[in-house]
Parts: structure tokens; C-alpha cells; sequence
């Protein structure tokens, strides 16, 4: 029989759950009000995932009392190069586990572990904005640059860096123009010769007009354009009062314009249009051109403790652009035709995560 302190630990106790297709909106209502929930923890990523991506998803969700408490959405890969690996999420910056309490936050580690266990995986990886798994490995290589803005949009501008306003005001001056009603061919003309030139695989261009078609308004597209010739582009997602320039690049010529600066300026001044209160910069490795130029904007950098759970691995992954292994590959990359870029490109970027 149990005693009074069991029976209340036992009503009190939550179950881990897999979930089904007539939960979602459950999921959802739940991402909706947790203020730790991001962009990337929305249910509808499962079937991007799944059908863009190719990768097997497995979305755990804490229950007490027929209500959910947590989330933690999880995908499978399985790569020849890259190993077997359970992460949340693939393509997205953010992810981990969001939970109403330390319970359901401990109940679905476990239960993630558990499955890395079972899937006899390389590794997991919980994508955390903030430390949660200090006993676990960590890595510090990425960081983020958040900042909140102001309604006003000339105290934004005086928010920017003297040095880095005025390659704003120089885009301004040589005539650029941003329109935020871009189409996906549009962007990924100017997209893929971007990354390309980084000497970095494009996913399909299909994954991104899946990305439009399933967030809608959510999902917004800027093209800057010189003389009517786009020379940026980025796709942004709003969530909450969030703002996220996502993926975002510029064509070679795009540079002695000052296209980025004039673009992502754009993009605030349209956010604050939308009701956005937060412009989220992204995530940058350390150290590198998109971290020093995300600081020149006067953004601060906050570490990104992404957490790993090893199981057949002996050592955290990295198959970072920073690994010297990879040195070679970039710089014959970057010297592809970008027809054959983004040809080969989504098979090889589906599977970096």
C-alpha cells in the first residue's frame, strides 16, 4: 500500500509520450505559451523533416493530469559521412527540451537518452539556448545575438555602431531597394551563389518553399536590389514578437554595396512594422566574418551550451566548416558551377544537421 508521500508523488508524477498525429495542435498550444519555446519547437518542423529532409522524427512530449508539461522534438540521421545521430533539431539553431518543470525536464532527458540508447546512435544532441545538462558534454563553439528594438525606428538606427551605420547609409545612398514580398525562386537564385562562395552545401529548393507554404506570413522574404538586379536575400521567421533573419546571403557584388548592412536594416525596419519587439541575429561560430559582423552591429554574443550525450561515440562531433579536415573540401566547393552546387548541394547539406 502506498503511503501519503507516495500516492502524491505518484499524482504528481508525469508519463513520457510519443506523440500521435491527432496531438498536434496539443504540441502546438503548448510551444505557443512556454516563454523558453522557439521558432523551431512548432510541430509542423516533423513533417519537414521527415519529407524535405529524409530524416525519421521522434517528438517526445511530457503528460500530467491529461496535460502536456514538455516537449522535446528529436530526428534521426543516418549518414555514411557524417555517422548516426539523434538531435534536436536538424536545420534549426535552437532546440532542447522546453518544460513546465524540473521533472518533466529530467523525465524527457531520460527518455531521450534512453531512445539514443536504443537507436544505438553515434550521439545525442539537445540544441540549448541555455545550460541545462552541465554533467553532460558541451560544446562552445556557436553563439547567438539577440537584442530587443525599439518601436522607433530612428533609435534603432542610433542603436547601430557609428562605423556599421554608415555602410547602412551607404546602401541607401547607391540605391538599394528592399521589397518583403520576395518568392523562393527569387531567393534562392541569390541564396545558393552565396553559400556557395562559402564553400557550403544548399539545401533543395523545395525545403524552402516548403518552409513559405507551411508558415505562411511567418515566413517572409526580403530581396535587395540594385538597378532592379537582386544582390541579397534573406528569409525571416517571426515568432511571438521575434524576428529571425534566417537564411541570409549576398552575390559577390552585393559586398562593395553594402548590401547586408542595407538588408538586414531593412529587415528591422519591417519587423517593427509587424509588431516584432526582439531581432534575433542568429547563430555564428566564434570567431568568424558573421560573428565579428553581427558584434560590429553592436549585438552581444550569448554562448550556445549545445549538450551530447554519447553513446557509441567516444568524443563530441564536429563537422563544422572549423574542422581543418574539411579545409579542402570548401575551397573546391566554393569553385563549383553553381548549377552543379545546387545540384549536389541538398544531399550533402540534408545530412550536416
Amino acid at each position: 500500500m502506498l503511503d501519503h508521500a507516495d500516492a502524491r508523488r505518484s499524482a504528481d508524477s508525469c508519463a513520457i509520450k510519443r506523440l500521435e498525429r491527432g496531438d498536434d495542435a496539443r504540441w502546438d498550444d503548448f510551444v505557443d505559451g512556454a516563454p523558453q519555446a522557439t521558432f523551431f519547437h512548432r510541430v509542423a518542423w516533423r513533417d519537414i523533416v521527415e519529407q524535405e529532409l529524409g530524416h525519421r522524427c521522434h517528438y517526445l512530449y511530457a503528460e500530467r493530469d491529461g496535460a502536456i508539461t514538455g516537449v522535446l522534438p528529436l530526428a534521426e540521421i543516418r549518414s555514411r559521412l557524417f555517422g548516426h545521430s539523434l538531435i534536436s533539431t536538424p536545420s534549426c539553431v535552437y532546440g532542447g527540451i522546453v518544460a513546465d518543470d524540473a521533472q518533466s525536464e529530467e523525465q524527457l532527458t531520460r527518455a531521450a537518452a534512453a531512445l539514443a540508447g536504443d537507436l544505438r546512435v553515434d550521439y545525442l544532441e539537445l540544441r540549448d539556448r541555455e545550460l541545462r545538462h552541465a554533467d553532460w558534454p558541451v560544446k562552445d563553439l556557436y553563439v547567438s545575438f539577440r537584442k530587443t528594438i525599439d518601436p522607433d525606428h530612428e533609435k534603432n538606427l542610433k542603436a547601430i555602431p557609428r562605423k556599421q551605420r554608415a555602410m547602412v547609409r551607404k546602401g541607401i545612398a547607391l540605391g538599394l531597394e528592399a521589397r518583403h514580398d520576395g518568392t523562393v525562386d527569387d531567393f534562392y537564385r541569390v541564396y545558393a551563389e552565396s553559400v556557395r562562395n562559402l564553400g557550403t552545401p544548399v539545401l533543395s529548393r523545395k525545403y524552402y518553399r516548403r518552409l513559405q507554404q507551411t508558415f505562411g506570413e511567418a515566413c517572409e522574404v526580403t530581396i535587395v536590389s540594385h538597378q532592379g538586379r537582386p544582390v541579397a536575400a534573406v528569409m525571416s521567421l517571426y515568432f511571438r514578437d521575434e524576428v529571425h533573419p534566417y537564411y541570409g546571403g549576398s552575390v559577390a557584388r552585393g559586398r562593395e554595396l553594402a548590401a547586408n548592412d542595407f538588408m538586414y536594416w531593412s529587415v528591422m525596419q519591417r519587423a517593427v512594422e509587424r509588431g516584432a519587439r526582439l531581432f534575433d541575429f542568429g547563430r555564428s561560430k566564434r570567431d568568424t566574418g558573421s560573428y565579428h559582423f553581427k558584434k560590429h552591429w553592436g549585438f552581444e554574443p550569448r554562448p550556445l551550451p549545445y549538450a551530447y550525450h554519447l553513446v557509441r561515440a567516444k568524443e563530441m562531433p564536429n563537422v563544422s566548416p572549423t574542422n581543418s579536415k574539411y579545409r579542402l573540401f570548401i575551397k573546391a566547393w566554393q569553385h563549383l558551377p553553381l548549377p552543379v552546387s545546387c545540384a549536389l548541394g541538398p544531399w550533402l547539406a540534408r545530412d550536416l544537421g
